[in-house]
């Protein structure tokens, strides 16, 4: 090769390297100018990830809030519905209960005195015949029509047994009024016992035998309880709840047996009470119905959850029972349920109760 070829070739080898230098440095700037971009787009990508998890963050406190504000609408509307329904209920027992009070004790008030009457017309009644034995013909005929005999006996038995039925009918008052409770708005001492007593006198016309209806059996095993300071008109209430529960549970299971089976294992409620401890009564409401499940069990006292047909059931009776016992009295309301075992509600509850 000629010195001249290679000074050109040099010259060639020059001019690529160059070029390549140049294309080098130009690749260079692109790469660090893509890497300002890519890191520009990191930086706008986190900035959008950490705006949308903060909003993401802000709906959720929101929905929480939402929620949380429905909950306490819907307990709200609970209580409003329990307050009218105690309400109500209480007026109208408490006007009957006078209503039937006042014509009953003017009852009460004179059969004494009638029947003292009637005591000393018998009386006078027989001095005559001891004196006047002998009578005419027409008195003759109409003492064998009356049955003198019988009627004096008969009259002293009816005015006991009128006297007997009005003093059940007091008895019968006393208890409406006790179940009313509409002037106490206040917690006060009270014997438990009397306000189960007179929640099953108003229910017992769902106890009671029927065409098709066989009767259910209430079994009462009280222990020996102190006076519990409540509110007793809505302790009553949760009495009335729970039973009547249970009376629909036994109802609906026995119209799915025969007469046999039903013979054989007749329906009944068994309430207990029994001292906890010094401070805590408990009082158990149980039947020997069905039972139920695990998932039915956990929403027991869930608003407006029930297990009856439409147009039977608010589902709000034990959900309103809850709010009682839990957050009127400090207690505890428990349901203890298994299929085939039957179901057990069992009420705790503080003796002495400072709560409002």
């Amino acid at each position: 090769m000629e010195p001249t070829d290679w000074e050109n070739r040099i010259k060639e080898l020059e001019k690529e390297n160059r070029i390549l230098r140049e294309k080098l440095e130009t690749s260079e700037t692109e790469r660090s100018q893509l890497e300002t971009i890519n890191q520009k787009k990191e930086s706008l990508l986190k900035i959008v990830t950490e705006e949308f998890r903060d909003s993401e963050n802000i709906l959720k406190a929101k929905m929480s809030t939402l929620q949380k504000a429905l909950e306490n609408q819907q307990t709200m509307q609970i209580k409003l519905i329990e307050a009218e329904k105690m309400s109500a209920l209480g007026i109208l027992v408490a006007g009957i209960a006078h209503e039937i009070n006042n014509p009953v004790n003017f009852i009460y008030g004179n059969i004494t005195y009638v029947n003292d009457y009637a005591g000393d017309i018998l009386k006078l009644l027989a001095m005559y015949q001891d004196r006047y034995p002998e009578t005419d013909a027409e008195i003759e005929d109409f003492l064998e029509k009356i049955d003198l005999n019988f009627l004096r006996e008969d009259l002293l038995k009816t005015l006991s047994s009128m006297k007997v039925g009005s003093e059940r009918i007091r008895e019968i008052v006393l208890t409406l009024r006790n179940f009313a409770r509409v002037d106490e708005a206040e917690k006060k001492p009270v014997n438990i016992h009397e306000g189960i007593d007179s929640t099953l006198v108003i229910l017992q016309h769902l106890t009671k035998e029927k065409p098709g209806n066989p009767a259910i059996k209430i079994v009462k095993e009280y222990g020996d309880l102190p006076k519990i300071e409540c509110y007793p008109g809505q302790l009553n209430q949760v009495f009335m709840n729970i039973i009547n529960n249970a009376v629909d549970a036994l109802r609906e299971r026995d119209k799915k047996r025969s007469l046999g089976e039903i013979e054989a294992k007749p329906s009944h409620i068994v309430i207990t009470t029994s001292l906890l401890s010094e401070k805590w009564a408990r009082i158990s409401i149980k039947d020997n119905g069905l039972g139920m499940n695990e998932a039915v069990k956990m929403k027991i006292f869930d608003p407006f959850f029930t297990t009856k047909p439409v147009g039977q059931g608010t589902g709000l009776g034990l959900s309103i029972s809850y709010q009682i016992v839990v957050d009127k009295h400090g207690g505890r309301l428990e349901c203890i349920s298994a299929i085939g075992e039957g179901t057990e509600l069992a009420i705790e509850i503080p003796i002495a109760n400072s709560r409002s």
